[in-house]
C-alpha cells in the first residue's frame, strides 16, 4: 500500500466512527462554516427584496413603511454576500478570474454574473430610481459630507418635473418585476449546486433548489420584521401595527409552505427508503440532534408556526405590545432556525462516510480563516453596513413611497426632522 495512503488512513482513525476506506482521505469536511454563512446571507438578500417587491409589484399599501428598510437591508447583505467565499478560497486575489474566464457549464462560475447582474442592474438601479428625488432635495438642503454624498448620488440628474418623476416610478416598478425572478435565481443556484451532487444522498435531490428558495424567502421576511421592530425600539417610535400584522401574515404563510415542502421531502425519503436513509436517521438522532430536531424543526419551525398561527386567529384579543413581543421573538427564532438548516445541509451532508458505514467529525476552530470568530464577524458586518445606510438614507419617521406629484409634501430628512422637533 502506498505510504501516503497508509498515513492518511491511520490519521483518520480518531476522526471516524465505524469504517474508514482508503478513498476517504480528508480529515474533516472540505466545506467549512463559511459555506454555511454564504447561502444564509444570500438567502436574506433574496427574502428582503421579495418583501420590498410586495409594495412595488403587488401594490400592498400597508407595507409601505417597510419598503425602503427592506431595500436597504437587501443591499447591506448583498455587499457582504461574496465575502464568505473569498475567505474560504486559498487565493482570494484570483476571484476576478471568474469574470474574466467564464465557464458556462459551472454553476459556481455563473454566480459571478448573477451576482453582478442582481447588484448593479437590479438592486442599485431600483434604489437610485426610488431615491433620486430625495437625493436632489437633500443635496439642496444638506451641507458638508452629507451634501457631497447626496450631490454625488444624483449623478447630475436634477430634473424634478412631473414626467421625470413618473418615469422614475415606472422604471422602479419594471426593475422590481425583473428583480423577483433574479432574486430566485440568485439563491436558487445555491440549492442547484447541492442538488446536482448525486454522490451525496442528502444533497442529490431535485427539491433542494426549491427548499433553498423558500427558506430564503422566510428568512428574509423574518429579518425585515426583526429589523423594523428593532429600529422602532431604538428610535423610540411606535411601530405601525397594520404594517407589522400584514408582514407577519406573509411570514406565516411563507413558513407554512416552506415547512410543508421540507416535510414532504423527508416523508418521501422515509417512504422510498433508499440507501442512506438509515445514515440520515442516525445523524438526526445523533450528531445533528440539537441543530436538526431542536434548532431547525422545533424552535425554528414548529414554535413560530404555533405562535404566529395563534395570532392569526386571536389577533384582536391580544394587545399591541404583546403582539410586538411575539413577532420579535418568532422572527429571531426563524432566523436561527434557517441558519441551523444551512448548517445541517452543508456540514451534516459531509459528516457521513462515502461508504455510508461511518461518520466524520467536525469541530470549528476559534480563530483562523475558517473559524467561528470570522463567521460571526461576517454575520455582523451586514448589520453594521445597514446601520450606516439607515443613518444616511432613512429618515427618522420611516418614510413611505411618496406620490410622484410635483409639489407634494415631502417628509423631512433625519437632520431636518431632528431640528424641527428641537425647535
Amino acid at each position: 500500500m502506498n505510504a501516503d495512503l497508509l498515513t492518511n488512513a491511520v490519521d483518520l482513525i480518531p476522526q471516524v466512527q465505524g469504517y474508514a476506506y482508503p478513498n476517504e482521505r480528508t480529515l474533516h469536511p472540505l466545506w467549512s462554516v463559511l459555506i454555511v454563512v454564504y447561502p444564509y446571507v444570500t438567502g436574506l438578500v433574496a427574502g428582503a427584496f421579495i418583501m420590498a417587491s410586495l409594495v412595488r409589484v403587488l401594490n400592498v399599501k400597508a407595507l409601505e413603511p417597510i419598503y425602503r428598510l427592506a431595500l436597504l437591508t437587501a443591499l447591506a447583505f448583498m455587499l457582504c454576500a461574496t465575502l464568505p467565499l473569498l475567505f474560504h478560497l486559498g487565493h482570494p486575489e484570483r476571484c476576478y478570474e471568474i469574470m474574466m474566464t467564464p465557464h458556462f457549464t459551472s454553476p459556481m462560475a455563473m454566480f459571478g454574473f448573477v451576482y453582478a447582474w442582481y447588484l448593479m442592474a437590479v438592486l442599485l438601479l431600483e434604489l437610485w430610481f426610488d431615491y433620486r428625488r430625495d437625493f436632489v432635495d437633500w443635496s439642496r438642503t444638506e451641507s458638508g459630507l452629507r451634501g457631497l454624498i447626496y450631490r454625488a448620488f444624483t449623478l447630475g440628474v436634477t430634473d424634478l418635473s412631473e414626467p421625470a418623476l413618473r418615469l422614475d416610478a415606472r422604471m422602479g416598478r419594471i426593475i422590481s418585476v425583473v428583480g423577483i425572478p433574479s432574486a430566485f435565481l440568485l439563491h436558487g443556484y445555491v440549492g442547484f449546486i447541492f442538488g446536482s451532487i448525486k454522490a451525496n444522498p442528502w444533497w442529490g435531490n431535485v427539491l433542494m433548489p426549491i427548499i433553498f428558495i423558500l427558506s430564503a424567502v422566510v428568512s428574509g421576511m423574518a429579518l425585515c420584521v426583526f429589523a423594523y421592530l428593532f429600529l422602532c425600539w431604538t428610535r423610540r417610535v411606535t411601530a405601525d401595527m397594520r404594517c407589522l400584522d400584514l408582514m407577519t401574515s406573509f411570514l406565516f404563510y411563507a413558513l407554512v409552505i416552506d415547512a410543508t415542502i421540507e416535510g414532504l421531502d423527508w416523508l418521501h425519503r422515509l417512504y422510498s427508503a433508499e440507501e442512506g436513509i438509515e445514515v440520515l436517521r442516525s445523524l438526526a438522532s445523533g450528531k445533528l440532534f440539537y441543530t436538526l430536531l431542536l434548532g431547525q424543526a422545533m424552535m425554528g419551525t414548529l414554535v413560530p408556526l404555533l405562535l404566529l398561527g395563534s395570532l392569526q386567529l386571536a389577533r384582536k384579543w391580544v394587545s399591541d405590545l404583546n403582539r410586538r413581543r411575539v413577532y420579535f421573538g418568532c422572527s429571531a427564532l426563524i432566523l436561527l432556525g434557517v441558519l441551523a438548516m444551512r448548517w445541517n445541509v452543508v456540514i451534516g451532508g459531509q459528516l457521513f462516510s462515502k461508504s455510508m458505514r461511518g461518520f466524520m467529525s467536525y469541530k470549528m476552530e476559534f480563530a483562523g480563516h475558517e473559524g467561528w470568530w470570522l463567521s460571526l464577524a461576517l454575520l455582523a458586518l451586514p448589520f453594521i453596513i445597514l446601520t450606516v445606510l439607515i443613518k444616511y438614507f432613512l429618515a427618522l419617521d420611516l418614510p413611505t413611497i411618496e406620490n410622484v406629484v410635483p409639489g407634494a409634501v415631502r417628509r423631512p430628512h433625519s437632520s431636518q426632522a431632528a431640528e424641527g422637533r428641537a425647535g
